[in-house]
């Protein structure tokens, strides 16, 4: 049964909504993280060597064979002394008794050799150069040329060795090697890969130079190490099982030069059928650097290495090599695996351990191979972490650049209906927008524009559009000035309110300035639209409501279309109070808890009503920010005693209006008294 498309779709959305958000952080920003990108997979790729393979990559390349140096130096088998493989060493106390130093003396090595030869070694390897003449060369080619065992020669190249031998060495040595023709000596390379300051490698193999030491000790030991024919990868170097052990058994030559006759018999049992490499091992000379020494700060002599090569043959350890195709694809894999994890839309803490796996797989993944006989040497184990960081990085400051660019339009798209500040504050807590609501007290206006409807039957739509895009646009500049937010627009009315879906202290100030604000914006627009075409029919004053109470606030609808709006009694009380300016000849009315709420001292009370369709009555106060605080006072007496004494009331009423003859709301308010019931209350219409 095949897998529903939507359930696919929704799956792997957040990777289309990701890749959304890269491109839309603009050209330019995509063209830096796809550079970047390519930039990420060179190093994951090639954080070892440049492509040319053999300058190392800046930086990287260090901190790859440190990485190297250590998982293989803990990753290598722990042994007991190798008794295959046997050391014949010139020390410095053996250069001392001779009084020579270099060349080194060959009269020992002959010796030596003659003594050796005896003990029925299975090969033995001389890791000396014979590039110099010395008295006892003649000495010593008689006893090679005598010898029974097989021994490998040192030899060694101008042309792969500059720094140890000149043109008249090698023309020496290859006049020595000649005089061993017929013999069982014959040449082996002692050269060694010393790249990046370390012999980790097996060294090349290179047209015209004889094998390696180690692989002509074995061959002509009738052991040919086949598997190793041509194999240029690590030294799978060993370490001692204990503390101050060797790994290869040692002895100075000087034992071998006349040795008593009563210990020959103990010598032949420890060198008969070993391998018998001889060498230098003195301080300050011939000392090699090693994959362990940046470890263990250990150099030893070079015969030591020759010596792990021989070893790592007979054993088979052939390290098995990571073909080229599988790096370019761990690399593309990196890089991809770096995209995905930058794209994903999961809590931060989720998401650092998802990184902290990825780089435990990306360490443990190298040292788990090398435990396994792969060589890891050229693995970019620095190059995929550094690598997935600059992928990791770019990918999310290119989706940081899209958040950025959307931010700025979603808060620019909210700014047409709340505040920037509260927009903010819903951008990053989407969760004050969700589904439902909840029961808060808010400020609440509402307002209309009188005769805009009859107007807009008298000319044409275009204009009307016109004329109702500049007004609203008017109006809800006010409402966002102030700090509202905007509910609806129904027609030429405008609702809003203050206190949610975030709620301030002053919001009730802003409220009753943007109630009285939205009447002066109304009368600008009435001359306005005056001064632009006098045979339009002429528009009437805008009339604004306000209240504060209760209302439910959230996001209302359904599953495909909701909308954030106040619900409840308060935005009833509101809209009755705007509709009552047309009968109480005022243009901005407030209720007391509106004005009480406020903070403002500019209110004058109006007498009470009953609203129409209200069971309750509505104590009426008026912004007047201009009017005198004597018949401020005035008037509030008049409304509190109009229902005790409405004849008092009623002469108090008069008094104020008649100081103000032009001031309509006023005179209606004095008529009213006459009309009150005995409660004091105004039964609107």
């Amino acid at each position: 049964m095949t897998e529903p498309q939507s359930s696919t779709a929704s799956r792997f959305g957040w990777i289309r909504r990701g890749w959304r958000n890269v491109r839309e952080a603009g050209s330019v920003q995509l063209g830096l993280t796809v550079m970047l990108l390519c930039v990420a997979l060179f190093i994951a790729r090639y954080s070892w060597v440049l492509p040319d393979g053999s300058e190392p990559t800046p930086l990287t390349s260090e901190a790859e064979r440190a990485f190297y140096d250590l998982r293989a130096y803990y990753s290598a088998d722990l042994v007991e002394e190798d008794k295959r493989v046997v050391l014949v060493v010139y020390t410095d106390q053996t250069l001392i008794a001779a009084r020579k130093r270099s060349p080194l003396d060959r009269g020992l090595l002959a010796k030596t050799l003659r003594t050796l030869d005896t003990f029925e070694p299975k090969a033995i390897g001389i890791d000396i150069l014979f590039d110099q003449p010395q008295d006892e060369d003649e000495e010593l080619i008689a006893t090679l040329r005598g010898m029974k065992t097989p021994v490998a020669v040192a030899y060694a190249a101008k042309a792969t060795n500059p720094d140890d031998i000149e043109f008249e060495q090698q023309q020496y040595l290859e006049a020595f090697m000649a005089r061993l023709k017929g013999s069982k000596a014959r040449p082996a390379s002692i050269r060694l890969d010393n790249t990046f300051g370390a012999t980790r490698l097996w060294p090349d193999i290179r047209e015209g130079l004889p094998p390696l030491l180690g692989r002509v000790m074995l061959a002509d030991a009738g052991e040919p190490a086949t598997a190793f024919a041509g194999y240029e990868g690590a030294i799978d170097y060993r370490r001692p099982k204990f503390q101050d052990s060797v790994l290869f058994p040692s002895a100075q030559i000087d034992l071998f030069v006349d040795p008593d006759p009563e210990i020959l018999p103990f010598l032949k049992e420890q060198y008969a059928g070993k391998y018998i490499l001889i060498g230098g091992d003195i301080v300050d000379y011939d000392r090699v650097e090693t994959t362990f020494t940046s470890i263990n700060g250990e150099v030893p002599a070079g015969i030591a290495v020759h010596a792990e090569i021989i070893a790592q043959m007979l054993d088979h350890r052939v390290l098995t090599p990571i073909p080229t195709w599988v790096l370019w694809v761990m690399a593309v894999l990196v890089i991809l695996v770096a995209v995905l994890t930058a794209l994903l839309e999961w809590p931060a803490r989720r998401l650092a351990l998802f990184g902290v796996a990825q780089l435990v797989i990306f360490q443990g993944v190298p040292v788990l191979l090398q435990v396994r006989n792969v060589d890891t040497y050229g693995l970019p184990v620095v190059g995929w972490l550094i690598g997935w960081i600059i992928v990791f990085t770019a990918v999310t400051t290119a989706a940081r650049a899209s958040g950025a660019v959307q931010r700025n339009f979603a808060t620019g798209a909210l700014g047409k209906y709340i505040p920037r500040d509260i927009a903010l504050a819903i951008i990053d807590k989407p969760e004050l927008l969700s589904l439902g609501g909840e029961k808060r007290e808010i400020f609440v206006l509402f307002s209309d524009l009188e005769g805009f409807t009859k107007m807009s039957h008298a000319i044409e739509p275009e204009m009307v559009a016109k004329l109702l895009n500049r007004y609203l646009d008017l109006l809800s500049q006010v409402v966002l000035d102030h700090g509202g937010v905007i509910d609806k627009f129904v027609g030429d009315a405008v609702v809003a309110f203050w206190g949610a879906p975030i709620s301030r202290p002053d919001d009730g100030t802003r409220a009753a300035r943007a109630g009285y604000a939205m009447w002066q914006a109304g009368e600008a627009f009435r001359r306005e639209v005056a001064a632009m075409d006098a045979s339009l029919p002429p528009i009437g004053k805008t009339r604004v409501g306000l209240h504060f109470g209760e209302a439910v606030i959230g996001n209302f609808g359904g599953a495909t279309r909701i909308q954030y709006t106040a619900l409840g009694d308060s935005m009833n009380t509101a809209a009755r109070l705007e509709a009552a300016n047309k009968a109480l000849d005022s243009a901005v009315m407030a209720s007391r808890e509106f004005a009480e709420a406020s903070g403002l001292d500019w209110w004058r009370p109006m007498g009470r009503v009953q609203l129409r369709g209200r069971a309750r009555a509505v104590d009426l106060f008026e912004p007047a920010p201009d009017f005198p605080a004597e018949d401020r006072t005035l008037l509030a007496e008049a409304c509190k005693l109009a229902a005790t004494d409405r004849a008092v009331a009623l002469r108090l009423a008069q008094q104020v209006a008649a100081r103000h003859p032009d001031d309509t709301a006023l005179s209606n308010l004095a008529r009213r008294m006459e009309a009150m019931d005995e409660g004091g209350t105004y039964v609107l219409g």
